[in-house]
């Protein structure tokens, strides 16, 4: 006891970042700092020696809890809120333009599946603008840009929300009949964005085939 009071390590900290992230303390997304640090050995609390660097950490400054760094991978709500967003937007666009713009359930559910991500104000006229964007390019190169979006959000879904969002699309390209084989293979590629493997995928596609029939 008496060697402990006379010496011990301090860790000397200081300020190198902030920013917001989602803390799992508070369960919801707070202001951070990023701390950096470095140990001193103390004899009389007088730091006296070096004793190199700490590891880096994320601090809460609403609860002052403190993570690794590894904390600010996980998106705040907010970020996560905006992933989806994109994510049913690109896939409702991609279902569209694999040939489902003739069909008005078609356009009807992938307006609707548009508006109930996040884009309230979405109308028609703007939908099937930027499908026709798309559809100018090989749909090849519209099925690779869509799965680099939904890969961005697919970490941090759990395997329901991959089979949910995998589904919205199916739903839309059912609307006009069964699959065209240029919708079968966008969400094809969906469902390996998703991560899902392919006996999963064509799974789903066909209960929701089933289901519409």
């Amino acid at each position: 006891m008496v060697h402990s009071r006379l010496a011990g390590v301090r860790t000397v900290w200081r300020v190198t970042d902030d920013g917001d992230f989602f803390c799992a303390d508070c369960g919801g997304d707070r202001r951070y700092q990023r701390l950096e640090g470095r140990r001193r050995l103390t004899v009389l609390a007088v730091p006296v020696l070096r004793r190199g660097a700490a590891e880096p950490v994320v601090e809460c400054v609403s609860c002052r809890a403190r993570f690794p760094e590894r904390a600010l991978t996980q998106p705040t709500t907010t970020r996560l809120a905006t992933l989806l967003r994109e994510a049913v937007h690109s896939v409702a666009l991609g279902v569209l333009a694999a040939g489902g713009t003739e069909s008005e359930p078609a356009r009807r559910l992938a307006l609707d599946a548009v508006r109930d991500a996040g884009f309230p104000d979405c109308s028609e006229e703007r939908l099937l603008t930027l499908q026709a964007t798309l559809a100018a390019r090989s749909l090849s190169l519209v099925a690779t840009e869509i799965g680099e979006t939904v890969s961005v959000l697919t970490p941090h879904l759990s395997t329901p929300g991959r089979e949910s969002l995998l589904l919205r699309g199916a739903r839309i390209a059912l609307a006009d009949g069964p699959y065209r084989e240029a919708e079968r293979r966008m969400l094809t590629a969906v469902g390996e964005a998703l991560w899902l493997p392919s006996a999963d995928t064509e799974r789903l596609l066909e209960a929701a085939a089933t289901a519409s029939s």
